[in-house]
C-alpha cells in the first residue's frame, strides 16, 4: 500500500525513525511504501493531507488537535511518537537560575510569538512572577541571548543548544518545558477522521513500522537513516545529528512516561485531559471542546518494538 507523510519541517534526526524505516526496509515488512514528505519554510504538508494529496501529517503539540475540533476540522491523532514536547528555555550558566520557576526573575526571555501564546500564558497561570514584560521577539538568532547574561531564550532542546554551545563557546543550562509540567505530547502521528475509519489496517501498519523505526534509529544502526536526513536537508551536519540524538535519550523525548510501560507512540487519555485542563484554565483553549475527537489510542499502547530496545 503506498502512503506518503508529510513532516512539519527540514529532514532532522527529530524524525529519524521515520527514515530508519524507510531506511531499513521496516515499511516495506509492513507491507508499505511509504514517501516521506519533507516539510519546511516553504511547505502546506497539512493543508495536502486535507486535500487527500498526502495520507499523514507529522502534528507539532496538543493545541493543534484542540484548534481543529473547535474549527470542526475532521483531523484525529494515532500516535505521539515524543512523550516530551522538546521546547525549552536556555539560559546562561552563570545567571544564576537554578530552577524552572527562576525564570520568572528574568528581564527578558526571547520566545517566537507561538510560544508566547501558549507556553508562557500557561507559565503565568502556572508559577507566579512571569510577566508580559519580560517578552522579547525570537528572531532564531542566538546573537541577542548571547549578548545579554540575563536573558533566557527558547529553543528545542535537541538543537540551539549545540548552536549556542559552539557560538557562545560556554554550555548553556537547559529548562524543559515538559518537565516543569506542560505535559502535551509532541511529534505525532495525524490523519483525516474518514481515512482512519476506512483504512484502519494501513494506519495499524504505518504506526508500528513507525514505532519500529524509531527504536532502531535510536538503540540500534542508524547510519542509513542519517544518510536519507543529509540527502533531503543537505545542510544538516554529522555533529548536529549526533547532538539531537544523545539530547533526544538524555531527556526522555521519544522514550519516557508512557512509553516506558506501553512502548513508543503511547498516549494516554488522563495525559490527553491533564494538558487541555492546564490550557483551558491559561485561557488558551476554550473550555468544553469534546476533546475525545482529536485522538484515538486505538493504534498505540501495545508494546511493539519494545523487545529492540538495548
Amino acid at each position: 500500500d503506498e502512503v506518503s507523510f508529510g513532516t512539519n519541517w527540514l529532514a532532522q534526526a527529530e524524525h529519524g525513525g521515520f527514515y530508519q524505516a524507510v531506511a531499513d526496509g521496516t515499511y516495506e515488512k509492513y507491507g508499505l511504501k511509504v514517501t516521506i514528505l519533507q516539510g519546511g519554510p516553504q511547505a502546506a504538508n497539512r493543508a495536502l493531507m486535507l486535500a487527500d494529496k498526502a495520507t499523514f501529517f507529522m502534528a507539532g503539540n496538543f493545541l493543534e488537535p484542540f484548534s481543529s475540533v473547535e474549527q470542526d476540522i475532521p483531523l484525529v491523532e494515532v500516535a505521539a511518537i515524543f512523550q516530551k514536547e522538546p521546547q525549552v528555555f536556555i539560559v546562561h550558566p552563570d545567571s544564576g537560575i537554578e530552577k524552572f520557576e527562576d525564570l520568572a526573575k528574568l528581564p527578558t526571555i526571547f520566545m517566537g510569538k507561538d510560544l508566547y501564546a501558549s507556553g508562557f500564558q500557561w507559565m503565568k497561570s502556572a508559577f507566579p512572577g512571569f510577566k508580559d514584560e519580560q517578552y522579547k521577539p525570537y528572531t532564531f538568532n542566538p546573537a541577542p541571548f548571547l549578548a545579554d547574561k540575563q536573558s533566557a531564550q527558547q529553543g528545542y532542546i535537541t538543537s540551539e543548544p549545540y548552536e549556542i554551545e559552539r557560538q557562545g563557546g560556554f554550555k548553556p543550562k537547559l529548562f524543559l518545558l515538559a518537565d516543569a509540567g506542560f505535559d502535551t505530547y509532541s511529534t505525532m502521528i495525524e490523519a483525516k477522521q474518514d481515512y482512519v475509519a476506512a483504512n484502519p489496517d494501513i494506519v495499524q501498519r504505518f504506526v508500528d513500522a513507525s514505532i519500529v523505526g524509531w527504536y532502531n534509529y535510536l538503540y540500534g544502526d542508524n547510519t542509513a537513516a542519517n544518510e536519507l536526513i543529509k540527502k533531503d536537508n543537505p545542510e544538516m551536519t554529522d555533529g548536529q545529528i549526533a547532538f539531537s540524538i544523545a539530547q533526544m535519550k538524555e531527556y526522555g523525548i521519544v522514550d519516557s512516561g508512557d512509553a516506558e510501560t506501553g512502548g513508543i507512540g503511547c498516549m494516554t487519555d488522563a495525559r490527553v485531559r491533564s494538558f487541555y485542563d492546564k490550557m483551558v484554565k491559561a485561557d488558551v483553549v476554550k473550555a468544553g471542546l469534546d476533546i475525545s475527537k482529536t485522538y484515538t489510542t486505538q493504534f498505540v499502547c501495545k508494546g511493539v518494538g519494545k523487545e529492540l530496545k538495548k
